[in-house]
């Protein structure tokens, strides 16, 4: 067993695919796999960034709030399918509703409807800044989401687009394993020459 931990974002496509990449591995590198919250608010609330890019984040921040408030409430065993429910209508779905979201998403995994209102609250922002930390203080400040740790083995990304399936799935897999466990081992990169292409 092979223990995996992931930090994402529910709002991130990126984190999205990777994410779809390591539930095809997990069977096949037996893989025990702990899901965390990042969040793209915390991670750009002291940065520079667009005005378009910024009108988003309030909405990125109602979603890590629902699945850190989940979290605590009903423990890491009720994150991912939360995760998987939230992410299936906004990514590949491509919805912006964030209420719909939210609620539909609820009634999926069978928690209470009223657990909507976590998504703005307040109430478990701690526990959901410990868990970004937790998951930055791993890669540096440079990075942003997926972050994965191997083994206590940290790595941002890999970023991916269309999520590999099968043997490609498990070669890449090995490869960044591989490549992430090298302690001098800090950066490989190419320009995105796609957009996420969800399937």
């Amino acid at each position: 067993m092979t223990d995996v931990d992931f930090w994402f974002d529910p709002s991130c496509p990126w984190a999205w695919m990777t994410s779809r990449w390591v539930d095809e591995v997990a069977p096949h590198r037996d893989l025990n796999v702990t899901w965390h919250i990042m969040s793209l608010y915390v991670l750009n609330e002291d940065k520079d960034v667009s005005e378009s890019y910024r009108a988003k984040l309030p909405r990125t921040l109602r979603y890590a709030r629902l699945v850190t408030a989940v979290g605590e409430l009903r423990g890491q065993q009720a994150v991912k399918p939360l995760y998987d429910a939230l992410g299936a209508r906004i990514h590949p779905g491509h919805r912006k509703d964030a209420d719909g979201v939210i609620a539909e998403a609820l009634e999926e995994v069978g928690l209470p409807a009223e657990y909507a209102r976590y998504a703005d609250s307040d109430e478990y922002d701690v526990q959901l800044r410990a868990s970004h930390a937790d998951g930055i203080d791993r890669v540096g400040q440079d990075v942003g989401t997926p972050v994965i740790a191997v083994n206590g083995t940290a790595f941002f990304g890999p970023v991916i687009s269309p999520t590999p399936r099968g043997q490609e799935a498990l070669t890449l897999w090995d490869g960044v394993v591989a490549a992430a466990s090298y302690d001098g081992f800090f950066e490989l990169k190419r320009s995105r020459t796609r957009d996420p292409i969800f399937d």
